[in-house]
């Protein structure tokens, strides 16, 4: 079995150092570059690098993480941000840029490697303290958009799980999933499974199912 290839991204060698000998001390590893700044992630893409998840630090030397997030993406790799930024603000404009997951510099070696194998399963990988954050504002429920059918997948979405399982759940092949899914999206006005769960969420709070 092949292994995952990691992309380091972070301006702090130390931090780098850790997180490779951390995740490269476990079978299935390996750590495929590092980036100090945007530039050299731009660079590293443009000469073929490839990985299949990047893990990434928001505050770089020549500007946010995130600008380089729709890159890595487009270039077939899941995003794990990395950072101490635990705002809000800081979250969402995380969450719109289109990662796969969100995790705080506290984070133990087994928080990451389990963060990893979630993204790989299209599942969104984000710590309930994080979810939390995201839940806090109200507002009208739009869920009543969703057929019953949709409604069913967004709260497996927002259980974690991947569209292959949810498929399973349901009698659904994976790409019947993914099409509803896009309908729900669609519905919604949003970009991703992560904006679906935390709603999802935020609706069960509401209603104290949660």
């Amino acid at each position: 079995m092949d292994s995952i290839r990691i992309l380091l991204v972070d301006d702090h060698p130390l931090l780098r150092l850790g997180v490779r000998r951390s995740l490269e001390s476990q079978e299935g590893f390996s750590v495929a570059a590092e980036c100090a700044d945007l530039a050299a992630v731009r660079a590293w893409l443009g000469g073929g690098g490839k990985a299949d998840v990047a893990i990434l630090d928001r505050s770089l030397p020549d500007g946010d993480g995130l600008e380089v997030a729709p890159l890595l993406k487009a270039a077939g790799m899941k995003v794990i941000v990395l950072t101490v930024e635990d705002g809000d603000e800081e979250i969402r404009a995380a969450i719109d840029a289109g990662v796969d997951g969100y995790l705080l510099k506290s984070s133990d070696t087994e928080q990451i490697s389990h963060a990893i194998g979630i993204v790989l399963q299209d599942a969104g990988a984000f710590p309930p303290q994080v979810v939390q954050k995201l839940t806090r504002s109200a507002g009208e429920d739009p869920l009543a958009k969703l057929s019953g059918r949709e409604l069913e997948i967004a709260e497996y979405v927002a259980q974690g799980y991947s569209n292959k399982v949810i498929g399973g759940k349901l009698n659904l092949s994976d790409n019947t999933v993914r099409n509803h899914l896009a309908n729900i999206m669609q519905k919604l006005g949003f970009h991703n499974r992560v904006q679906v769960a935390t709603l999802v969420l935020q609706h069960l709070k509401k209603t104290k199912r949660v």
